[in-house]
């Protein structure tokens, strides 16, 4: 018997929709095409590849010592994902989530060659080339992980995913950061890093481009509550590019999330390049930066569970009390910032003069003992714990950043081709913003303002993030359309829309017939 009122549908009628878990050796395990898989495959195409990127970066100078030429690449890098970051909405929505994915993680072994090729060429135009190209394809693989993140669990569980993906992405940091330490721990003052460092993240991020296309297209997804995610179009390229025209102009308050989205990467520059670079040496660097990416993990999962938490109230209380609680960190940890950058000065000279002094190592000259040299703390220091902590906190907050950014734009919106625009232009701004900052690194500005620029865009994204929550956050944001239909059900069961056309698929998802 069907029914084609628009009653609810009942919770037993979700869980017999919803495909079986697997029991292996008694432990219950999710379908693949659930969810929850899909963006723990999502999270570990991440951490292979800008996973081991941030690894790599977080070194500070791409695990070199003169930064001008990652600088630079990273410029690059940025300058094409702020343009292509606005148009990988369209390149999605046209060929899909794996192909998007596998194309983005590509770019990242590209840059990771490049360096391993400057280590023996000098070869500065090929390093920047290569930042110019991963530019590109991360802005399709950043566009097509946030649509998954954001369109794929429920409505309460959009939090926790999100925390869930970013804990799984930085750990691949975390695994990343541990073999700069190893290969050079004997080396606590040395300059770049060795060639084996760069060739393992070379294969990484090549593995990481072949599990892409392991991901379930969206068609064949069904919720734990019934609902579905709702399917994709391919029309031709010119009507998406009207489509992001369109979704600018419908969704205009948008824009005033963009001073966030300009503010989450900025503060990479100075973390990376002036606080980590400057303060310790190789040795200090690289342990860092297993406890900067561990933090973002801790920090990413318990903001996903507060803001999903519904016993802190509605939706929107709950992006009250998440803005609350990060704008407190916000200035918290950029305070005790301050307070370190106040100790020092004419950081630019000293690292400088590093990186004579590394040339002449390298060319079996001695070092210039004359020349003033940064602190090149070492893990053995008396004062490492108290910077590594800072370091620590600055990776917390970052996660929390993101995190937040991705939970507001989430509750906005269950349209995935909505949201996919939603992601480019969140990494489009924020990749134009990073452009930016990184051209003033390469330029000489001085960690003053690098650091004073970094938190006053936090503040200011906040501020600006207001009326978007006080006006535009709803409860929920399902319609009767999200909720999984008799044919859709049986089509993912069998595997989808395979040997459907379009206009059979539109009839599938328009249907409105629910066993009784």
């Amino acid at each position: 018997m069907s029914d084609t009122s628009d009653s609810p549908r009942s919770e037993l009628e979700a869980v017999q929709r919803y495909p079986k878990n697997h029991n292996f050796f008694g432990l219950s395990i999710p379908p693949w095409r659930s969810p929850f898989m899909q963006v723990i495959l999502t999270g570990f195409v991440c951490f292979l590849c800008p996973g081991m990127f941030n690894a790599l970066n977080g070194l500070g100078a791409g695990g070199q010592v003169e930064s001008s030429v990652t600088s630079n690449a990273l410029v690059a890098l940025y300058t094409t994902f702020a343009v292509f970051g606005f148009v990988a909405g369209t390149g999605l929505n046209y060929f899909g989530a794996r192909p998007t994915l596998a194309f983005g993680g590509l770019g990242y072994a590209l840059y990771s060659a490049s360096l391993l090729c400057y280590n023996h060429t000098a070869n500065s135009g090929f390093v920047i080339f290569s930042g110019a190209m991963l530019g590109v394809c991360a802005a399709f693989l950043w566009c097509a992980q946030g649509t998954v993140m954001m369109s794929y669990p429920t409505e309460s569980e959009k939090g926790r995913y999100i925390g869930l993906f970013w804990g799984i992405f930085n750990m691949g940091a975390v695994i990343g950061s541990i073999s700069p330490i190893v290969q050079n721990w004997k080396t606590p003052s040395g300059g770049a890093v060795n060639d084996g460092t760069y060739v393992g993240f070379l294969a990484l991020m090549v593995a990481g481009a072949v599990l892409a296309f392991f991901l379930v297209p969206p068609h064949q997804i069904v919720r734990k509550d019934g609902t579905r995610v709702a399917p994709v179009r391919h029309p031709s390229a010119v009507s998406e590019i009207k489509g992001l025209y369109e979704t600018l102009k419908s969704d205009y308050y948008i824009l005033l999330l963009f001073p966030m989205f300009w503010a989450s990467n900025w503060f990479y520059t100075y973390q990376q390049n002036c606080y980590n670079l400057y303060l310790f040496n190789l040795r200090g660097r690289a342990f860092n930066n297993i406890w900067y990416w561990l933090a973002q993990i801790i920090g990413a999962v318990l903001f996903g569970v507060i803001l999903d938490n519904q016993r802190l109230g509605s939706r929107k209380m709950r992006a009250w009390i998440g803005w609350g609680i990060l704008f407190v960190v916000v200035n918290v940890i950029w305070g005790g910032g301050f307070v370190v950058l106040d100790r020092y000065s004419d950081e630019r000279a000293h690292l400088a003069n590093a990186a004579i002094n590394a040339a002449r190592t390298k060319a079996g000259l001695p070092i210039d003992a004359s020349l003033v040299l940064p602190p090149a703390i070492d893990v053995y220091g008396d004062n490492f714990a108290a910077y590594c902590f800072l370091y620590l906190f600055y990776g917390f907050l970052d996660a929390m950043w993101q995190t937040y950014a991705y939970w507001l734009m989430g509750a906005l919106s269950n349209d995935p081709r909505k949201l996919a625009y939603f992601a480019g232009f969140y990494k489009g701004i924020q990749s134009a913003g990073a452009a930016v900052v990184w051209r003033l690194d390469a330029t000489g500005h001085s960690f003053d303002s690098l650091f004073g620029s970094s938190w006053g865009l936090c503040v200011a994204g906040m501020l600006f993030a207001l009326p978007v929550i006080y006006l535009k956050v709803q409860d929920t944001e399902l319609t009767d359309a999200d909720f999984v239909t008799e044919g859709h059900a049986a089509g993912a069961r069998k595997g989808g829309s395979r040997g459907k056309s379009e206009k059979e698929i539109e009839l599938d998802d328009t249907s409105r017939t629910y066993s009784g």
